[in-house]
């Protein structure tokens, strides 16, 4: 698959999470999650719902812009010390 294929597979599993959910950079680039972070990093596309990829651990890599946003969602965070999404409710598992 070319890297724009790659880039587009994964823009476009990014798009479909719905409101209110997340997915893991693995979920959305399975076998190859940094690649998942790097387009992120770099797509600025206003249909691309950043905020709702998490890391494996269900922590965030973009801080409190992206809780703000999850929490606007209700999206649901573990208690405790470290912000983290709670994965067992609120992932949608497997690859698109």
């Amino acid at each position: 698959m070319s890297g724009k294929a790659a880039e587009e597979r994964i823009l476009n599993a990014i798009r479909a999470i719905p409101e209110g959910f997340v997915r893991t950079y693995g979920d959305v680039s399975p076998g190859a999650p940094r690649l998942a972070g790097r387009i992120l990093s770099t797509t600025h596309a206003p249909d691309v719902p950043w905020w709702r990829v998490v890391r494996a651990d269900g922590s965030l890599a973009a801080g409190d812009a992206q809780r703000a946003r999850l929490e606007a969602e209700g999206v649901p965070f573990r208690s405790g010390s470290k912000v983290r999404v709670d994965l067992r409710i609120a992932r949608i598992p497997g690859a698109p």
